[in-house]
C-alpha cells in the first residue's frame, strides 16, 4: 500500500493568514463605523435647539419670528436671560424657546436660577411672588421681570371656565430684551380734549410690548407739539378740534412729524376741522357712513361692517402673507379722486360701496337719492413732505376690543404696524401670540424616546460591528473551504 499524500501546510496556513487578516480588517472598519457615529451623537448634542429640531407645529410654535431675529441681529450690548426655574420644574415649550434666542446672539446668554439656591436672587429685580419658569431680561442697569402667567394667554370658554388658549413667550421677552437695550423709548402723545375714547385694554397691552411711553397732549394749552414727541395720535375723537389745533398738527406734519388718527363719523356734528388735515392732500371726507352692496365686503350680515381689500404697503404685508381680514364698523368713506401723489390708500372698499349721508339715522342699506357712489379709502398713508408722515384709519370703532376680536386680533396688529412704522420701529412690528388650541403635536412617551436612545447609541452600532464580524467568519469559512 502507497502512503498517503501529506497535505500542503504552508498553503493552508498562507491561506488562513489571509482569512484573519481579512477579519481584522473588518473589525478594524466596523470600530471606525462606531466611532463615527459615537462622534456624531455627540457633535449633535452640543449643536443649537434650531440646527437640529424641525418646527412642524401648525402655527410654528418653536419658531422665531424674522422680527426677533432682527431684534437679535442688531444686538450690540450683552443680554442676560435668567430663568427662574427649580431642578426639574422646566416648562419644555420655555426651555426650547430660550435655546433658540441663546443660539441667534452671541450676546445672548441663557442663565437658570434655581431659586432653592438662590433664594433672594429674584428679589433684586422685583418685589412679586416669583413662579417657576418666570424670566427676567437684564441688560447692565435695565431689567424687566417677565412671570409666568404672562408667558401663556389665558382665555374663557362659552362656560366661564379659563383656559390656556396661547403661548405669547417669543412676543414678551423680545419686547424686553428691546426694552433693556433701548437708551431712548419712544413717547407717543395723545390728544385730549375733544371727548377722545379711551384705548382698548387690548391695543394697551400692545403698546406696552412695543415699549411705547403714552403721554397726554392738549394743544388747547400748547403753543406746539412737544420735541421730544415721536408721534401724536388722535383716537375717536367725539367733537371737533379747533382752527388752532388743526393748523398746529398741519405744521407739525409738514416739519417731518407723525400723526396716527383713528376717527370716523359722529354722532353729532361733524369733524370738519380735523378733516381738513386730509383735504390739505386732496382727499376728500364723504358725508355720512359707508355701506357696502357687495356681500363679500360685509360682514355678520350687516353692511356697514366692512371688509376692505388690503393695499400691500409696509404696515399691511405681515397681515396679508397671513391671510387675516381687517373689520372697520361705522366708518368713513375718503375720496381719493383729487389725492396728492403722496397719498396712498390702505383699505379699499368695492366699487358698489356707497355713503349713506344720513350718518346715524339711516334707516334702510337700499341706496336713495343724495347717497354718493364709491369706491371708498378706507385708510390711507400720507407723505407729508420733510419726513412727515399721517396714517389715518377712517373708524373709530374698528380698535374696540370686541371688533379685534372678530378679526382675530388684525385690527390691532395693523394699528401697532401702523405706530411702529411711524416712529421707526419696523423690527418690531407687531409679534403674535401662537395658539395652543389647533397644535398637531408629533407626541411620543417617555418609553418610545429611550427606547429611540438605545436603538441610535446601542443598538445601530453593536449591529454594525455583528455585521463587520459575520463578514469576516464567512470569509474565513469560505477560505478553509477552499483550501480543503
Amino acid at each position: 500500500m502507497s502512503a498517503s499524500k501529506k497535505p500542503d501546510l504552508s498553503t493552508r496556513t498562507g491561506r488562513n493568514k489571509i482569512a484573519f487578516q481579512g477579519g481584522t480588517y473588518s473589525l478594524a472598519v466596523s470600530a471606525i463605523v462606531l466611532a463615527i457615529l459615537i462622534a456624531v451623537n455627540v457633535l449633535v448634542s452640543v449643536l443649537p435647539a434650531s440646527s437640529t429640531q424641525l418646527d412642524i407645529s401648525a402655527t410654528q410654535l418653536y419658531s422665531i419670528t424674522s422680527n426677533t431675529k432682527a431684534v437679535l441681529s442688531q444686538l450690540s450690548k450683552d443680554v442676560n436671560l435668567y430663568w427662574i426655574v427649580q431642578a426639574d420644574q422646566e416648562d419644555d415649550i420655555v426651555s426650547n424657546l430660550l435655546s433658540r434666542y441663546d443660539s441667534l446672539s452671541p450676546n445672548i446668554h441663557v442663565v437658570k436660577r434655581n431659586p432653592d439656591v438662590y433664594p433672594t436672587f429674584a428679589a433684586q429685580y422685583t418685589d412679586e411672588d416669583v413662579a417657576n419658569n418666570s424670566l427676567i431680561v437684564e441688560c447692565g442697569s435695565r431689567s424687566r421681570y417677565i412671570p409666568y402667567e404672562d408667558i401663556y394667554v389665558t382665555s374663557t370658554d362659552y362656560y366661564g371656565r379659563t383656559y390656556v388658549s396661547a403661548f405669547d413667550g417669543e412676543s414678551v421677552i423680545t419686547s424686553a430684551i428691546h426694552y433693556v437695550v433701548s437708551d431712548d423709548l419712544p413717547v407717543v402723545y395723545q390728544l385730549q380734549g375733544h371727548g377722545e375714547g379711551d384705548l382698548p385694554e387690548s391695543f394697551q397691552g400692545q403698546l406696552d410690548k412695543e415699549n411705547i411711553e403714552l403721554q397726554t397732549l392738549s394743544l388747547l394749552t400748547a403753543d406746539t407739539v412737544p420735541e421730544d414727541a415721536d408721534a401724536v395720535m388722535i383716537y375717536a375723537p367725539e367733537t371737533d378740534i379747533s382752527e388752532e389745533e388743526k393748523d398746529m398738527l398741519a405744521d407739525y406734519a409738514k416739519a417731518g412729524g407723525k400723526l396716527l388718527v383713528m376717527a370716523g363719523p359722529v354722532e353729532d356734528g361733524a369733524l370738519t376741522n380735523l378733516y381738513a388735515l386730509l383735504g390739505d392732500y386732496g382727499v376728500t371726507a364723504a358725508d355720512g357712513i359707508a355701506v357696502e352692496e357687495d356681500r363679500s365686503h360685509y360682514a355678520f350680515q350687516e353692511p356697514y361692517i366692512l371688509l376692505p381689500d388690503i393695499a400691500s404697503a409696509d404696515l399691511t404685508d405681515p397681515l396679508i402673507a397671513e391671510h387675516y381680514y381687517v373689520i372697520m364698523p361705522l366708518s368713513l368713506g375718503l375720496d381719493l379722486t383729487n389725492a396728492a401723489s403722496g397719498v396712498t390708500s390702505l383699505l379699499t372698499t368695492s366699487d358698489t360701496a356707497f355713503s349713506k349721508t344720513a350718518g346715524f339715522g339711516f334707516t334702510t342699506y337700499d341706496k336713495e337719492d343724495g347717497d354718493i357712489d364709491g369706491p371708498f379709502s378706507l385708510a390711507v398713508s400720507i407723505d407729508c413732505g420733510s419726513d412727515g408722515r399721517i396714517i389715518w384709519f377712517a373708524s373709530s370703532d374698528f380698535l374696540s376690543d370686541i371688533f379685534n376680536s372678530y378679526s382675530s386680533g388684525a385690527n390691532g396688529d395693523l394699528t401697532v404696524n401702523a405706530l411702529s412704522a411711524l416712529i421707526g420701529q419696523q423690527e418690531t412690528l407687531a409679534i403674535r401670540s401662537k395658539s395652543l388650541t389647533n397644535q398637531n403635536y408629533l407626541t411620543i412617551s417617555d418609553s418610545t424616546a429611550s427606547m429611540l436612545k438605545v436603538l441610535m447609541i446601542g443598538v445601530f452600532p453593536i449591529a454594525f460591528l455583528g455585521i463587520g464580524i459575520a463578514i469576516a467568519v464567512q470569509r474565513r469559512r469560505l477560505a478553509n473551504e477552499a483550501a480543503n
